[in-house]
Formats: structure tokens, C-alpha cells, sequence
């Protein structure tokens, strides 16, 4: 308890806390104020090599704890947990459907009483704003139980085929990895882990080395909640050791990553040449919102303004390409710049502010970086462009205007608070503009006119596409991408295919 203690008076020292530690006490993982370990077999363990690595606070710079630094050897301990867990004789693979329907209920019943502590650590580790990981940690628990009401609802077919009667079955992959990244980490947890646990998989899963904190905190509700051993593992450490030994490894059936197209490729090949494994991908995006003059330009101006600067623009749907029609345009401009001026950034934990910092300092050079270039280029800086300080890794919110489609800032993916304005004309060259990227994740359009809303809607590449709205992404609601924004589809009754196999059973009638 007192090492509890310790670590609970390190965080707070570092922000300002609304909640009471006594709710906590019994559920925190076993850590030292220096140090958290990883998550194999349901026991908190170091890792095998004993090296640990830093977490950091990102608006203040300073270190928050130490983290066990697992390698390929931990993630080989993490699948021989793991399957022994899959073994068709195990506790796990002999609950009923409605049990595991119960497991998944108490976890969620778990992090609702945990809440304040989830989303303050979400907040310490990665920045965002205590209510938007307030709300993270809702949406999160939304999720699980919109998968925990799945358990029962995935079955096959009965196919009659003249002499023979063939069924099919659906029946769970088997052992999963899972890479998560550090822009929504809780949330990205239960994206991955509700239809793994829904179909009856097993998991071990690698938070980004920026963020493991809510990770563990989850890996002991699972097991308040009483999940069997080896059903969940989380196994902090870096791409290159954790991430490729998960990738690789030979008994692993599937793996789940989120992250940059780089890496995603690595993940591909590795998945290709070890044991062909099932890959899902979530990546990167460069979204088009597209707003007509039959708009409300003020609604039009905030909803856009969200869709960008949401998440300190650190979201791979951000809607970074915002394209508004001629007539419009200096009108809009104007507006959308006044509103990133007003925009506060600071302290996370303060009332009222809507900006963090980024996440670190590599990604805040790099989207100092992508400022320079569009300066450069010759898009017009409106707004912002600066860093804020020297403490932390804030940037000014920014906004570009007079953008055109070669430049860098308008084909390649920020990951941070700048907003990049085009003008156009016609709705059949913005579709072909909208096009115009590799990209493919999501796309808006802001308009009264429901057959330019659906034109739009049916011809622009894109996963997902809102009229009138943006990033209203539910748990029901299928989520992923065209060209490299990735492969497959999380979320909704879509989400629960990566983790099926179909099994065909064939009877001949005698």
C-alpha cells in the first residue's frame, strides 16, 4: 500500500487531481513509484532482461515512472500463457458465451468506478485535456459493452447441397497480438480487446512505449474481474523488440496494429514471412471536409475546427485537408482563424483548456517542421505557426490558407494542430481532389444539398464519410480505410471478422 501511496503523490505532484485515493487502493497494478511491471499469466512480473524504460509527462517534460522493458523473451512467456489459456480444455474456452458476457460487464463496471483515476493517468502519460480523457474512458467502456453483448450473436450457416448438408461454424482465431498507439490508448485497448474477448481469444498486447500507463492499470481490473490466466497479457516495450517479436512470432494467429504506414508495412512483412498471419491494419489518414456555400459558415467553421484541432490534431481521421467553396472562402478563413487564436492551450488538467501538448519532442519538431514547409511553399499562415514556451511540447494552434494540393502540407500526414484551408469551385473537381492522396480513412462534407451530400458520400475513397458532422464514430459503426490508411475494419459487427475463423462441416445424407 505505501508504494501506492508513492506512486499516487508522484502523479499528483504533477497536476491538479479530482478525485479520492481510497477508490483506488485495491485496484492499482502492483507498482514502485519508479517502476511498473509487465502483465503475463495474470501476475505482474519484471521483465526477463530487468530493463525498464521512461515514461514521460508531455507538458511538463518530466518523467512519471520507470516501466519494465519487455523483449522477444517476455513475449515468448506472454503465448505460452496464452495458449495454455486457448487449450480447448481451459476455464477459458469452457465459459459459456453469457459468461464471458459477464466477465466483459464486470470489467466495465470496474473502469466506470475507476474512472476519474483511468483518465487522469490517460492525461498524465499522454496530454490530452482531463475531460476529453473523461470522455475516452466512456466511450472505451461503451465499447466493451457493446462487445460484450456479441458473445452469443456470431454463428454460422446450414447450406443444403443436394446429397450433403454442410454447416458452417464460426469459431475464435486463437492466440492475438495486438500494437496499440499512444494518441487514444485506452480507447485503441478496447477497440481491440472487445471483439477478441467477444469470440473467445486470447491476447498479449504492446501499448506504445509512451503511453502504458492505462494499459496496466486494465490488465489488473482484468483480473479483479476475474479473467482466467493468460487471457490478457501486456507486454510494455519498443517496436523494434516487442512489436516485432508480437509480429513474428510463429504462434501468434493474428495481430492488430494502429499506427503510421511504416510501420505497418513492417508489421505486414513480418506477418508474411514468419507464419502468415491475419493482419489488421489502422493507419494513417489525410482527410478531406468539404464545405459548400449553402452552409452555415459558422457551424460550418466549428465543426471543422473540431474535426482538425480535436486531440491536439494527433488523430489519424483528423479532417486536415478542409476544402470551402469560392464564394465562401474569405468569409471562412477569417473565421476559422479567429477561432484557432481563441483556442486555449495549456496545463491539461486546467479548467477550460482545449489543447495539450503533442505528444513528444520528435513529433513536436517534426509538426514544426511541416509549419516551415507550407510557409515555404507559399501557403499564407493566418494564425499560430510558434512554439509555446520551452516547458512541455506545445504548439500554437495554426492555420493555413491559400493551400494547394502539391504541397507537402496538403499530401503528407501532420499528426498535429494545423489546419490547412483550400478553395474550390465545382463538386465533381472535389471529388477528384478529394481523391488526390494516398490516403483514404475518412472525409466530411458540410452542405443543405442532400444530392451533393451523396454524391459526394458515394464516390470519395474513404472508410468513412459524414455529412453535416464529423468523427462520430460509434461503437457500432465499422471503422477503417481505402488505399494505406489500412486493411480490414474495427468496430461493429465488422470488428468481430478478424478474430473469426469459418470452419465448414459437410454431411453426406445416408
Amino acid at each position: 500500500m505505501q508504494k501506492l501511496h508513492r506512486f499516487y503523490k508522484l502523479l499528483s505532484s504533477q497536476g491538479n487531481f479530482s478525485f479520492s485515493l481510497f477508490r483506488f487502493e485495491h485496484s492499482f497494478p502492483k507498482c514502485d513509484p519508479h517502476y511498473c511491471q509487465l502483465f503475463i499469466n495474470n501476475e505482474f512480473v519484471d521483465s526477463v532482461s530487468g530493463k525498464t524504460f521512461a515514461t514521460f509527462n508531455p507538458a511538463t517534460s518530466k518523467e512519471i515512472v520507470q516501466v519494465a522493458e519487455g523483449d522477444k523473451a517476455d513475449v515468448d512467456l506472454a503465448v505460452v500463457a496464452a495458449k495454455k489459456a486457448f487449450h480447448r480444455n481451459s476455464d477459458w474456452r469452457k465459459l459459456s458465451p453469457l459468461q464471458r458476457t459477464s466477465l466483459m460487464m464486470k470489467l466495465c463496471g470496474l473502469m466506470e468506478r475507476d474512472k476519474e483515476f483511468l483518465a487522469s493517468l490517460e492525461t498524465q502519460d499522454n496530454g490530452k485535456p482531463y475531460p476529453e480523457a473523461l470522455f475516452d474512458v466512456t466511450y472505451s467502456i461503451l465499447t466493451l459493452q457493446y462487445y460484450a453483448g456479441w458473445t452469443d450473436k456470431f454463428f454460422g450457416d446450414t447450406i443444403p447441397a443436394g446429397g450433403f448438408t454442410s454447416m458452417t461454424r464460426k469459431e475464435p482465431i486463437g492466440v492475438v497480438g495486438q500494437i496499440i498507439p499512444w494518441n487514444y490508448p485506452l480507447l485503441m485497448l478496447a477497440w481491440k480487446w472487445g471483439p477478441a474477448l467477444a469470440v473467445g481469444c486470447t491476447i498479449i498486447m504492446k501499448p506504445a512505449e509512451q503511453t502504458p500507463l492505462t494499459a496496466l492499470h486494465m490488465a489488473a481490473l482484468a483480473k479483479e474481474a476475474g479473467f482466467p490466466a493468460g487471457v490478457i497479457n501486456v507486454v510494455n516495450g519498443f517496436g523494434p523488440t516487442a512489436g516485432a517479436a508480437i509480429s513474428e512470432h510463429p504462434d501468434i494467429a493474428k495481430v492488430a496494429f494502429t499506427g503510421s504506414v511504416d510501420i505497418g508495412r513492417i508489421v505486414m512483412q513480418a506477418a508474411a514471412t514468419s507464419n502468415l498471419k491475419r493482419v489488421s491494419l489502422e493507419l494513417g489518414g489525410k482527410s478531406p471536409v468539404v464545405v459548400f456555400d449553402d452552409a452555415d459558415v459558422d457551424f460550418a467553421v466549428e465543426t471543422t475546427h473540431e474535426a482538425l484541432f480535436s486531440n491536439h490534431g494527433q488523430s489519424c481521421c483528423a479532417g486536415s485537408r478542409t476544402y470551402v467553396h469560392e464564394k465562401i472562402y474569405d468569409e471562412f478563413v477569417a473565421k476559422a482563424a479567429a477561432k484557432a487564436k481563441a483556442r486555449k492551450v495549456g496545463n491539461p488538467f486546467e479548467a477550460n483548456v482545449q489543447q495539450g501538448p503533442q505528444i513528444d519532442e520528435e513529433m513536436l519538431t517534426k509538426v514544426l517542421g511541416y509549419i516551415e514547409s507550407g510557409q515555404k511553399q507559399g501557403a499564407k499562415l493566418q494564425t499560430g505557426g510558434k512554439r509555446i514556451g520551452n516547458v512541455g511540447f506545445f504548439i500554437e494552434p495554426t492555420v493555413f490558407s491559400d493551400v494547394k494540393d502539391d504541397m507537402r502540407i496538403a499530401q503528407e500526414e501532420i499528426f498535429g494542430p494545423v489546419q490547412s484551408i483550400f478553395k474550390f469551385s465545382t463538386l465533381d473537381e472535389m471529388i477528384d481532389r478529394a481523391n488526390n492522396v494516398k490516403y483514404g480513412l475518412a472525409a466530411g462534407i458540410i452542405t443543405n444539398d442532400i444530392n451533393k451530400a451523396l454524391k459526394f458520400a458515394n464516390n470519395v475513397d474513404a472508410g468513412s464519410v459524414w455529412i453535416n458532422c464529423y468523427d462520430a464514430v460509434l461503437p457500432s459503426t465499422p471503422f477503417g480505410g481505402y488505399k494505406h490508411s489500412g486493411i480490414g475494419r474495427e468496430l461493429g459487427k465488422d470488428g468481430l471478422d478478424n478474430y473469426l475463423e469459418t470452419k465448414t462441416i459437410t454431411m453426406k445424407l445416408l
